[in-house]
């Protein structure tokens, strides 16, 4: 299972297989037709109130995965669970697609951590 991650911002690649954008809002300043995204499930993307109190604060990466976690094994996650279940299925390589700057502590990396731990 090869899940890659890439910046909203980051040119599209034909090695991207399809790109999943995870994020609560589109990423501003992109045009959706420059973006190649095949799936946008705002259901995995963390809450609002989540997302502000992180605040891309690597002190606090811990507490937001753990958070994050408990979010995504809510009701309002399943369905677009499921079908990220189907895409991993169908698919070799998928890339998940997220708009912040920082790209080792973001809720794309807390979800490729989480379907590779196999918990989803």
């Amino acid at each position: 299972m090869d899940i890659r991650l890439k910046r909203a911002y980051d040119q599209p690649a034909r090695s991207d297989g399809p790109r999943i954008l995870v994020d609560r809002i589109w990423p501003r300043g992109v045009a959706k037709e420059d973006a190649d995204i095949a799936h946008w499930l705002k259901g995995l993307a963390p809450s609002t109130e989540l997302r502000k109190w992180f605040n891309h604060d690597p002190d606090k990466w811990s507490e937001f995965c753990e958070r994050y976690l408990k979010e995504l094994k809510s009701d309002e996650a399943a369905e677009d669970l499921s079908t990220l279940r189907k895409l991993l299925d169908e698919h070799e390589r998928i890339t998940l697609v997220f708009a912040a700057k920082d790209t080792e502590h973001n809720n794309a990396v807390a979800l490729r951590n989480f379907i590779l731990n196999d918990r989803l």
